[in-house]
């Protein structure tokens, strides 16, 4: 661990410090404390390991959005119970976003059933002020209020950014508990702007004290803050089962990292002329985590060495997926669509001056057989990718972010353009 130089405190809240970092502007230091409190510190209490339980926690947290795509504050963990993070002026909302009615939501709104399932999620935000119990804001008040952080305006713009980041990050980590059997209730997470870039950035951390988890969706078995929150008596037996779930999601979050699944793309090109086509698909299916191979087959010249290298990969039970490169006549998407039983994507490298007739090769297809036909390289790559999400959560999530930085990049577009044209 190398050693910081750490300036001044910045901030202190409930359960962590901030301190600058002299020697590196434009990040800062977010130490944890052995805190822990509920009801705005009404009730507040010292548990010894939590500020490393909940660094571990928030680390692996951020690692897991980061690799997904997502843009956090998050830059790396330093010590057990501190991380470097970017230096943000912090946006005073807190963004809930929910998928099963429960707690504060039921008191709020009487008639709800406890369980009731939110499809599509119920976003919430309440604007972070102790002395009132962080009141409930619409869209409306948070406008009104016209808060301007690190240089940056908080318009209609930043707003729709910071409730669709919300969105995906909830779904990021709801499909990754779900490999753990966990069902992620609800949220809150905080936003702030950048000081360097002026980015509107996920910050603060997200740790046990963020969420509501139920393993197999039992409340009876909650693992979250709310065990601390329900007590009736604080006792040292008490903070006992407190710690020991808070230290159960330490350990489970550090497995949202792992792969849950293998699978691989293999490219079948029928000649290395097409090489720089599949090196396109290669690096499309790199950008989502996903390993792919190149090969040189021609179902035309050498149909049995086509089906000994289908064979080859067939026979030792990684999941993939096939994607046969063939211009002029595609034998090869044809004749692998019908001897296996993994997809097969037809990505052919057409011409302009045979390409309308040579494509209805890959288009039309005898009886018998499925594979699909996608004519940009990149979107073949996302195609496969989006049959891996399906079991691993590691590539839906870097879809789903994808998804997101896609939609916020034409938002951002949109609002320059009008900005030029005023």
């Amino acid at each position: 661990m190398r050693k910081l130089n750490v300036g001044q405190k910045l901030n202190e809240g409930k359960t962590k410090q901030i301190f600058e970092l002299p020697d590196q502007p434009g990040l800062v230091l977010v130490q944890s404390m052995d805190q822990i409190t509920a009801g705005n510190a009404v009730r507040k209490d010292q548990m010894e390991g939590k500020a490393a339980i909940a660094n571990r926690t928030t680390s692996s947290v951020f690692k897991l959005l980061q690799e997904s795509g997502i843009k956090t504050a998050f830059v790396k963990q330093h010590s057990d119970t501190a991380f470097v993070a970017a230096r943000c002026e912090m946006i005073p909302i807190e963004w809930v976003c929910r998928r099963v009615a429960t707690g504060s939501f039921l008191k709020r709104n009487p008639g709800v059933k406890e369980g009731y399932r939110f499809s599509p999620l119920k976003m919430e935000m309440f604007f972070k002020d102790d002395a009132n119990n962080d009141p409930q804001w619409s869209e409306e008040q948070l406008l009104a209020a016209k808060f301007s952080l690190a240089g940056l305006a908080i318009g209609q713009c930043e707003v729709d950014v910071m409730n669709r980041s919300t969105v995906a990050i909830f779904e990021i980590l709801e499909k990754s508990w779900a490999t753990q059997s966990c069902t992620l209730v609800d949220m809150k997470i905080e936003f702030g702007v950048n000081v360097t870039t002026q980015e509107i950035v996920l910050a603060d951390v997200i740790d046990n004290d963020s969420w509501r988890l139920w393993p197999a969706g039992d409340r009876s078995q909650q693992k979250d803050k709310q065990v601390y929150r329900d007590l009736k008596e604080v006792t040292p037996e008490a903070m006992q089962v407190v710690k020991r779930n808070f230290e159960w999601v330490s350990e489970r979050v550090k497995l949202l990292l792992e792969r849950q699944a293998s699978g691989r793309v293999v490219v079948l090109m029928g000649s290395t002329s097409d090489l720089a086509h599949c090196e396109k698909i290669r690096k499309a299916c790199t950008s989502y985590g996903i390993p792919c191979i190149l090969r040189v087959t021609s179902a035309h010249k050498g149909p049995d060495e086509t089906l000994r290298i289908k064979a080859e990969y067939e026979g030792d039970s990684v999941s993939t997926v096939f994607v046969a490169v063939a211009g002029r006549s595609n034998g090869l998407g044809p004749v692998m669509s019908g001897n296996t039983a993994y997809p097969v994507i037809n990505c052919p490298p057409l011409t302009p001056d045979w390409g309308a007739q040579d494509v209805w090769s890959s288009l039309r297809m005898p009886s018998g057989l499925g594979c699909s036909t996608i004519l940009s390289p990149e979107a073949a790559a996302q195609f496969a990718a989006q049959i891996f999400g399906l079991t691993d959560h590691l590539v839906w999530s870097r879809l789903r972010a994808s998804m997101l930085n896609t939609w916020v990049s034409l938002k951002l577009a949109d609002q320059k353009l009008q900005a030029c044209s005023l």
